[in-house]
């Protein structure tokens, strides 16, 4: 069993039997501001403040923030590069997205992709359970552009990222509008996310997590 809780932006925590994992540890920069945390492992798709903050994390962690496969406490990680942009990298730099192996669940968090997988992205992101996707972020995908994706990758659970909420990313669409682009209705939001992969079912829900953040008055 896995149990993911989303701290705003792209941070998520995902606590499983092998190891703690933390994605893309989030800065007061976006309006949300984490607790102080305990992590086995931390990944970064990228160096930007928003998505770097390691002085949230408690000593001693390992990091992943560059390509390539690794094995640590048991979980199996891809970090696959992309881009920030649609430029190749030109405008905002390279993007990591990673897979995330616990329980025998796949999890894919694309980070702040910002550009259509090509074929070969699509290849190796496809045997993702739970897709972790920006929703339709200004500066990286739209709507469209997430909807394909999903489409390309066909998740079990899809669980969207960067969208306006009360406490940040106020700048950011509207969990609606993504919600739209997929052809579903808006669910209700919830304080996280339990799955085994004996509950993973052949329809994709799309799940909307609730941020265990305190908004920052800006």
């Amino acid at each position: 069993m896995a149990e993911i809780k989303w701290f705003g932006h792209n941070c998520f925590r995902i606590r499983a039997k092998e190891a703690t994992v933390i994605i893309d540890p989030v800065d007061r920069v976006t309006g949300y501001a984490m607790p102080k945390q305990t992590a086995d492992i931390v990944t970064i798709s990228h160096d930007h403040k928003g998505h770097s903050n390691l002085n949230a994390i408690k000593p001693e962690y390992q990091v992943v923030n560059s390509p390539g496969e690794y094995e640590m406490h048991d979980v199996f990680i891809t970090g696959v590069r992309t881009y920030h942009d649609a430029a190749s990298g030109v405008e905002r730099g390279y993007n990591i997205c990673y897979l995330i192996e616990l329980e025998g669940i796949i999890f894919c968090h694309l980070g702040d992709l910002g550009h259509p997988l090509t074929a070969e992205m699509a290849e190796l992101m496809g045997s993702a359970d739970v897709l972790m996707i920006a929703a339709g972020a200004p500066g990286i995908i739209d709507f469209e552009q997430a909807a394909e994706i999903v489409g390309q990758l066909e998740p079990k659970i899809v669980v969207p990222m960067q969208f306006a909420t009360a406490n940040g990313d106020k700048q950011r669409g509207d969990i609606e509008a993504f919600c739209k682009a997929l052809g579903v209705a808006s669910p209700e939001p919830v304080d996280k996310l339990t799955v085994r992969h004996s509950d993973l079912a052949e329809a994709m829900q799309v799940i909307v997590l609730q941020p265990e953040s305190d908004g920052v008055k800006r």
